[in-house]
């Protein structure tokens, strides 16, 4: 099997199968690409191939390639709280103690570090000290939106795995296997918003509109106070993470819809309805004032004073 399930990046997974074939494995990986790339999928694959007994790992069938992918391994540990927007130092500090600590079963003990980027500075430093002289059955896989986040002493010493874009075929055959249902208008407009990339795309064709995505659309048609207000108001009681994923929802439709003026297919029918009826400079200055919510929301700025500002701030 090895790492067909990854799309794409031939070279990539020659170079990984030849190294492992000759018993070479690196105390750090930098797993690098954009968000929906295949970093969750090859590091998966590559912890799998690491401790797989097979002649052609990873096999995927033994029971050791099936508790890796399933989170169960006990000599695979994600270094993670989703609680938390950052990598704390106390996160790295308690990880870098368990590498002291023996392999429970296999010959490789690996640290998966899902949001490399966003290691504060501190949690940085104290796992650069485990990278200067780690334990000989320590590897550690570190993933990363944007590596440039990364301190340089860091970055150079890890071998570099960089995910690229899958070719349009590729991808076009991957979203046709799975959405066999899906009309080809939406099919081609992720195709075409999601840079190369699967996981993108997947997204683009999964995404659900809300009911006050869709009451958001009537009233920025309309911009009538009172409806304004109706829509807004009730969101005041939400919680900070709701409210920034809705309107997130909000930025993302009026951006496709900016893009949709600028000639691109509509991703939707709500993108296509609002940009027959907007001009790109009205788009522009509601996706700049959504991206200021989900900042102040993101902020600990309270919904309700998000919503109080977003009633004045829309309307303008």
């Amino acid at each position: 099997m090895g790492f067909s399930t990854l799309l794409g990046n031939e070279r990539l997974k020659e170079n990984l199968t030849r190294s492992l074939k000759k018993g070479h494995i690196s105390h750090f990986y930098l797993i690098s690409g954009p968000e929906g790339s295949g970093k969750h999928t090859l590091a998966h694959l590559l912890a799998a191939a690491i401790l797989c007994q097979s002649k052609e790992p990873p096999c995927m069938s033994c029971h050791v390639c099936r508790r890796v992918l399933e989170d169960i391994h006990p000599d695979v540990i994600w270094v993670e709280d989703k609680d938390k927007k950052t990598v704390t130092v106390d996160l790295m500090r308690q990880a870098r103690a368990d590498a002291f600590i023996r392999p429970n079963e296999a010959a490789y003990k690996i640290y998966v570090i899902p949001r490399a980027q966003d290691m504060r500075l501190e949690a940085q430093n104290a796992l650069l000290k485990i990278l200067e002289e780690p334990p000989e059955y320590a590897v550690f896989l570190l993933l990363a939106d944007n590596p440039n986040k990364m301190l340089p002493t860091i970055r150079s010493r890890c071998t570099a795995l960089n995910l690229n874009a899958l070719p349009e075929e590729t991808l076009r055959s991957a979203l046709h296997r799975e959405f066999p249902e899906a009309a080809k208008e939406t099919l081609e407009s992720a195709l075409e918003r999601s840079g190369g990339f699967l996981g993108q795309a997947k997204a683009l064709m999964t995404q659900a509109e809300s009911p006050q995505t869709r009451q958001f659309v009537e009233v920025y048609l309309t911009g009538k106070d009172r409806d304004y207000a109706e829509l807004l108001c009730p969101m005041e009681k939400w919680k900070r993470d709701q409210l920034a994923q809705e309107l997130t929802a909000w930025r993302t439709l009026l951006a496709d819809a900016l893009l949709s003026r600028g000639g691109m297919r509509a991703s939707s029918p709500l993108a296509a309805k609002i940009a027959e009826k907007r001009q790109g400079g009205d788009l522009l200055s509601a996706v700049d004032v959504l991206q200021k919510a989900i900042d102040y929301t993101q902020g600990n700025v309270s919904p309700a004073a998000v919503c109080g500002w977003l009633f004045f701030a829309l309307r303008q």
